[in-house]
């Protein structure tokens, strides 16, 4: 791995990964690094999510310029 120094016992472990995988060492790694890009990027957004819908205010504030969500008697009723 250019630039980057691991321990054998690691070099190893990643190296067995790639293999079960199918996939040569580089691609592997960049697979791993797009999947915790991912990760990271869906925990951020669960986040702010949460701040969002805790605050009542930016609740009332959407479903006033939105429409609040539609009772369970009413959308039983229209379908």
């Amino acid at each position: 791995m250019a630039g980057i120094e691991i321990d054998d016992t690691t070099a190893d472990t990643l190296q067995a990964l790639a293999d079960a995988a199918g996939l040569p060492l580089d691609a592997y790694l960049a697979q791993v690094a797009e999947e915790k890009r991912r990760e990271r990027a869906l925990a951020d957004g669960a986040e702010i999510f949460r701040r969002v819908t805790g605050d009542p205010e930016t609740v009332a504030a959407f479903d006033a310029e939105y429409g609040g969500p539609s009772s369970p008697a009413r959308a039983s009723q229209a379908a």
